[in-house]
Order: structure tokens, then C-alpha cells, then sequence
């Protein structure tokens, strides 16, 4: 509470301009009319309500349609879930991004900034786990956009040539990715936009080539990556799983650092200790390990 002269000031009740922000914006997203903005100002003020709380009490928009016009308010944009321009269930992070379930990745993007990020000469983070079905996708997917809501301008690099999911889950074609950009049939610039008010940048892994190994062990990946690390803030690379092939700590050796991810009564401990004695002796700094139930 501030005052001016002797008239108290309440800072928690919006002004009528930014509740004409948020009406406009509704409008414009076709969720309310011009004539029923006025109606919802006119309720808020004989109520003492925000527009949003008005607007609900009047049942004319949900609070989905308030929490996408927040976001673009605050060029903070939620993405649509399934359709043809939509992310796929499991990118929680840019459909849902008030899911208590993110708590715990915003957890561990803290704990990067803090431990890592704030230190690394070159912010490249190879995602792992010691087999297949125990959630790399998903972790590297989320993280990555969590990184780009924090501003971060984010590259998520598909690396699993073998079995690559980052396409299905932004829901793009897989025609063109990093297998074309290693063989020289493709420029640098074919990472794309997920969003234009989003800075998130997905490459997808490509065709499936017959040698990814060959391809990841060229001196090539090393200018791939120095060049993405020179124009992104961050880069989150989803790898293969360790235990099949020598593909991920190939990837992670090359990253120079890398997060490990283990399923709740899945993962077996024996593979988790091999996984990180492995990149341990190819010289991967492990950041630390994650435990998931997805």
C-alpha cells in the first residue's frame, strides 16, 4: 500500500488500462468481443475484481483462456497441446508450464545455472541414461524449454539417429536434421523455430543413417558443435542410450558434459554405475543424475 496526498493507493487491484491489456487481447484471440469486455469492466469495478475473476464469474472464458492471455501479455507463450501445430502430450513444459510437475525440472535448471552454467566455457549438455524407455526424450524436450523461458536463447539437438523422437514430439517432418548437416547435405540454419516469441530451436535427428557412429566420430560434429555453441545460449543434446551403443558417450565426450537419467524401478543400479563409469573414463564431467517416474 502507497499513498498520494492522503488517498490510499491499493497496488493489488489492476488499473482499468491493464484490465483493457488483458480484454484486448481476449478479443483478439477471439475469446471475447468488444461489447463484452465493457461488461466485464463494468462487473469488475462494482465488484472489485480483476478482469480475469470477472470475466470467469460471468462464465463468458476458462481460465485456460486467461492463462494463454497472460502469457502473451508477458511474451511468455504456451503452446498448443496435439494438432497439426501443436507439441506433442509429453512437452508438458510448453503446453501446461503451472503443472506441479515441472517443480522438480525447474529444480534441476536452477541447480544447472548455479552449478554449471554460471562456470562452463562451453554450455553444451548431453542427456543420457543407461537404456531405451526411461525418459531421455522427455527430459531433454521439457528442459530445453525450460531453459528458453528463462530467455535463454536454446538448441535441442536430436542425436539418436538410431531412434530419434524429438520430431514426434514438436511434431515436424524428420526429412532433413543433423544426419544431412554431418554428410554436408545440409546448411546450419536447418534448426527450427519452435515458437516466434519462444527462443527454442529444435534439429532433429534426420533420416536414420547407416553409420551413425562413423558420422558422430567425424571431426565434423566438433565444428557442428562449436558453432552451435557460439550462437546459443545453451544446447541440450538427446543421445541414444549407453548400453546399446557407443553412440552416446561418443556424444558426450564431445559435449564435455552431461546429466544422466535413471526410471524409478526400471533402471537397474548396475547400469546406472556402469553408464557413469563410462562417460567418467571418456572424460564427461557428470553433472549429477536424475531420477524419473515418467
Amino acid at each position: 500500500m502507497s499513498k498520494t496526498g492522503n488517498q490510499p493507493i491499493d497496488r493489488t487491484e489492476p488499473t482499468r488500462d491493464s484490465s483493457r491489456a488483458i480484454g484486448a487481447i481476449l478479443v483478439e484471440q477471439g475469446r471475447l468481443n468488444p461489447e463484452d469486455v465493457e461488461d466485464v469492466l463494468r462487473f469488475a469495478v462494482a465488484n472489485r475484481l480483476r478482469f480475469g475473476d470477472a470475466a470467469l464469474n460471468m462464465q463468458l472464458i476458462t481460465q485456460s483462456d486467461i492463462d494463454a492471455a497472460v502469457a502473451q501479455q508477458f511474451s511468455y507463450p504456451i503452446l498448443s497441446r496435439g494438432g497439426e501445430f501443436g507439441v506433442a502430450d509429453d512437452v508438458v513444459a510448453a503446453f501446461h508450464p503451472q503443472s506441479p510437475m515441472l517443480e522438480p525440472l525447474r529444480a534441476i535448471r536452477s541447480h544447472l545455472v548455479l552449478r554449471w552454467l554460471s562456470g562452463a566455457n562451453r554450455r553444451i549438455l548431453a542427456i543420457t541414461s543407461p537404456e531405451r524407455a526411461e525418459g531421455r526424450s522427455w527430459l531433454a524436450a521439457n528442459l530445453a524449454t525450460l531453459f528458453a523461458q528463462l530467455g535463454e536463447r536454446t538448441l535441442l539437438i536430436d542425436a539418436d539417429m538410431r531412434h530419434p523422437r524429438q520430431h514426434e514430439l514438436f511434431r515436424f517432418a524428420n526429412s532433413v536434421g543433423l544426419s544431412a548437416l554431418l554428410t554436408g547435405r545440409a546448411g546450419k540454419e536447418i534448426a527450427r523455430r519452435i515458437h516466434p516469441q519462444l527462443r527454442l530451436f529444435v534439429l532433429a535427428a534426420g533420416t536414420p543413417p547407416p553409420n551413425p557412429q562413423e558420422l558422430l566420430e567425424r571431426q565434423v560434429f566438433d565444428v557442428v558443435l562449436d558453432h552451435f555453441a557460439d550462437q546459443f545460449s545453451i544446447v541440450v543434446i538427446d543421445t541414444p542410450a549407453i548400453a546399446e551403443t557407443a553412440d552416446a558417450q561418443i556424444i558426450a565426450s564431445r559435449a564435455g558434459a552431461a546429466l544422466i537419467l535413471a526410471r524409478r524401478n526400471h533402471t537397474r543400479h548396475s547400469r546406472l554405475a556402469a553408464a557413469a563409469q563410462s562417460l567418467g573414463q571418456a572424460g564427461v564431467n557428470v553433472i549429477g543424475s536424475v531420477i524419473s517416474d515418467h
